[in-house]
């Protein structure tokens, strides 16, 4: 058994011991049999594991559970791309925006660009131009509402905010100006983002999976769940067939009897859908009633 399977089989366990009141007795030892799994980035981003083990430790009251979840969410933010910021950086990024702040209060002068300064968060992707165009802000604050449309995950790379500056940006430098592309162009990522039955875009986007310049360019097919991309690939495919289907003259018989409406009226065809070596598929048309159906 892969490590993807074995972790999603763990996470429904422990997904049943996420409230208060749940039978935990078993979860500090199916947290350490989660310590010896060899889990990647890519194991997080498609389990979602990180935001179970975190559901865990907030419900749980046992101090040997809570600690040990805390070291294994602490483990898989390295592997995070680009997280580069370890405890002690953080620590000295706190005490240098405690310091501005201060100096924000004392000096009532003070210009926005310093302000917006003090709040940035370090990143390595570099901050986007600043704008006064009144839609393009509307449009970044769409995006932000969308990317917060749900739970944050532990391991997001920057800040809803941030990432949307970076989105809008990436997508005004493709068209130079705010017409109708540039608004059905951010329309779509916001829909995408907020759609509730495709929740993995969004935490994509903000665990660095999906970088801002990748998502303002994907298109509705890139962006849709495995799910929705799997249901086009059988409508597509559904298509050819009844298009071969309808291609074929076939050949009319009585010698076969429709289930749906037992008429005699039907027309056949023959195709080769396996291995040569195979025996062909027969295709047969109720000419009464339109029922179709296939045997081998």
């Amino acid at each position: 058994m892969g490590c993807e399977e074995e972790v999603m089989k763990i996470k429904k366990k422990l997904d049943k011991m996420t409230s208060s009141d749940s039978d935990q007795t078993q979860a500090l030892d199916i947290l350490k049999v989660l310590q010896g799994l060899p889990i990647n980035f890519q194991v997080l981003s498609k389990t979602r594991i990180g935001m179970t083990v975190n559901a865990l430790r907030k419900a749980s009251t046992d101090e040997e559970v809570i600690s040990t979840a805390k070291q294994l969410i602490k483990n898989w933010k390295k592997f995070v791309p680009d997280k580069k910021e370890d405890d002690e950086k953080e620590g000295k990024e706190e005490k240098k925006k405690d310091k501005e702040d201060k100096d924000k209060k004392s000096n009532s002068n003070g210009n926005s660009s310093s302000t917006s300064k003090s709040n940035a968060k370090p990143t390595t992707i570099p901050a986007v131009p600043p704008t006064t165009d009144s839609l393009r802000l509307k449009c970044r604050e769409m995006l932000v509402n969308a990317l917060k449309a749900g739970d944050m995950p532990d391991d997001a790379i920057d800040s809803p905010d941030f990432l949307a500056e970076q989105i809008e940006d990436a997508i005004y430098q493709e068209f130079r100006n705010t017409d109708a592309g540039y608004k059905n162009r951010l329309r779509s990522r916001v829909y995408n983002l907020k759609d509730t039955k495709n929740p993995q875009l969004r935490e994509n986007v903000l665990r660095g999976a999906i970088p801002p310049k990748r998502l303002a360019v994907m298109s509705s097919e890139e962006m849709a769940s495995n799910e929705m991309k799997a249901l086009r690939e059988k409508f597509t495919k559904e298509g050819i067939d009844d298009h071969q289907l309808a291609v074929a003259q076939g050949t009319k018989t009585d010698l076969l009897k429709c289930g749906k409406c037992s008429q005699r009226d039907c027309t056949y065809n023959q195709m080769q859908t396996r291995s040569s070596d195979e025996p062909m598929t027969t295709f047969v048309l109720c000419n009464h009633c339109g029922n179709r159906w296939k045997f081998c």
